[in-house]
């Protein structure tokens, strides 16, 4: 389903967006020094599926690895996320554990 689509960081809102089906899945996130920290996950229903959010998150955290800075994921389901993709784990930083 995101294949098509474009991940845009639309730094005015302070968020990642995601347009499919007409529909847009938002991550909002704070960014302080070189740290992100991802605060908010917000996807609607007519397009929420577990597969989605995952391929979601994972394009984004693609965007932040590209950039060098450290995730501090404060969203519930993206500390899951992170906790299930070990990978993704060395972008925490140092004393951040999930």
């Amino acid at each position: 389903m995101t294949e098509t689509a474009e991940l845009i960081d639309n730094d005015f809102l302070r968020q990642f967006e995601l347009n499919v089906e007409n529909e847009m899945a938002i991550i909002e996130y704070s960014l302080q020094e070189r740290k992100i920290f991802l605060t908010k996950m917000i996807i609607p229903d007519t397009i929420r599926t577990d597969e989605f959010e995952l391929e979601f998150i994972d394009l984004v955290f693609k965007n932040i690895k590209e950039r060098d800075i450290s995730v501090v994921p404060t969203s519930p389901e993206i500390a899951k996320f992170v906790r299930r993709n070990r990978k993704y784990k060395r972008m925490l930083p140092v004393g951040i554990r999930i």
